[in-house]
């Protein structure tokens, strides 16, 4: 099998980095997740980053991921062991040996969990994800669209709880599973939606992983030069800035397993004299400008530090922060009609539809 690279410890900064920002707010600390999988590399081995076409049709692939509110992953830090714990329950249960592992979505902390599971388990890890972006319900993947079924999957606390699910859809998996979660402190660690070789070839959003690293880098190497590192990660997206601000308001309670809100900003500089707003739950889903709707979920809204241009999570929000607000593409898959059903502003309770941001003229 021919590997893209092999990812070690150091490499992981930027990884964590570059999820965060894909993260558009939400998949827990990026920190964390860092520490996480330069620990499980540093002790099991470096990682292989694999092209999903070099798997065969009948290789069994698995993502793994971690459940839960953001604000409470920051006090409950995960020890690793829970991962691999979910990870070889679930390969007892399907009766056969996993191939390689898959990340669920690209954000904050679950950009990098793969990679503790990859090291401990010494299998390739898989070059793409179920979003392209983090959205908070486990139903909420690209797999969904292609007829994946979440379950069997195997939940895992810090406690060594586990708990098995069988459900009659993605939907009931992301019901039942909060519930668990909630019980279970408020985060949890899963192995779910098990596919074959030629199912993910067609159902994964690719290059994510390549993509998370290549964002570090960015960043890195931008501030380096000292070059403005907003601008840098806005070329390398095909981003908007739309909004320039301070937090002067911010809203946040942990209700069901979710963190929900509301930021409302301040402009400055080229933006003084305007109101931005941004709701989230766990992730930023819509923006307004000027109390105007001016991106909505799926198209990716991130926030990144005026100065540094590091990304900021939902839960990092605090008054007066300056910030930058980004507007990037969604994947393709998100703006079809399946994909609007299951992530589109409606779903989440707004009373408007898909606007899409990025209908721009030549």
């Amino acid at each position: 099998m021919k590997f893209l690279r092999t990812i070690h410890a150091e490499d992981m900064e930027d990884i964590a980095t570059g999820g965060a920002i894909l993260g558009t707010g939400g998949g827990g600390d990026p920190y964390v997740g860092k520490l996480m999988a330069q620990q499980a590399i540093k002790q099991y081995g470096p990682v292989n980053l694999v092209d999903i076409d070099e798997l065969p049709d009948d290789a069994l692939v698995v993502p793994v991921c971690m459940m839960g509110a953001p604000t409470v992953m920051t006090e409950k830090l995960p020890q690793g062991e829970e991962l691999i714990n979910a990870f070889r329950a679930l390969e007892q249960l399907l009766g056969r040996k996993i191939d390689a592992v898959l990340c669920g979505e690209a954000g904050g902390v679950n950009s990098t969990t793969p990679f503790v599971v990859a090291a401990m388990a010494g299998l390739p890890l898989v070059d793409g994800d179920g979003m392209g972006r983090a959205y908070p319900e486990l139903q909420m993947v690209t797999f969904t669209m292609h007829g994946v079924s979440a379950t069997p999957m195997v939940l895992c606390d810090d406690k060594g709880n586990s708990l098995v699910l069988e459900t009659v859809s993605n939907a009931w998996t992301e019901r039942l599973a909060r519930a668990a979660t909630v019980e279970m402190g408020g985060s949890a660690l899963l192995a779910f939606y098990s596919m074959s070789g030629a199912v993910a070839k067609k159902a994964i959003v690719r290059g994510t992983l390549t993509l998370c690293s290549e964002l570090g880098r960015t960043l890195r190497e931008a501030k380096s030069r000292h070059v403005d590192p907003v601008q840098a990660i806005v070329e390398k997206l095909d981003a908007d800035v739309i909004f320039h601000g301070r937090i002067k308001d911010i809203e946040r309670r942990t209700v069901g397993g979710f963190a929900r809100g509301t930021a409302r900003f301040e402009g400055v500089e080229e933006w003084k004299g305007h109101s931005f707003r941004l709701d989230f739950q766990n992730e930023f889903l819509m923006a307004e400008r000027d109390g105007e709707i001016l991106v909505t979920t799926p198209d990716l809204i991130t926030l990144l530090d005026a100065e540094s241009g590091l990304p900021v999570t939902a839960d990092a929000l605090r008054y007066g922060l300056r910030l930058k607000a980004l507007a990037m593409p969604s994947n393709p898959q998100w703006l079809t009609p399946a994909g609007i059903e299951l992530v589109g502003p409606r779903y989440f309770g707004y009373d408007t539809d898909y606007r899409q941001y990025f209908a721009r003229q030549p």
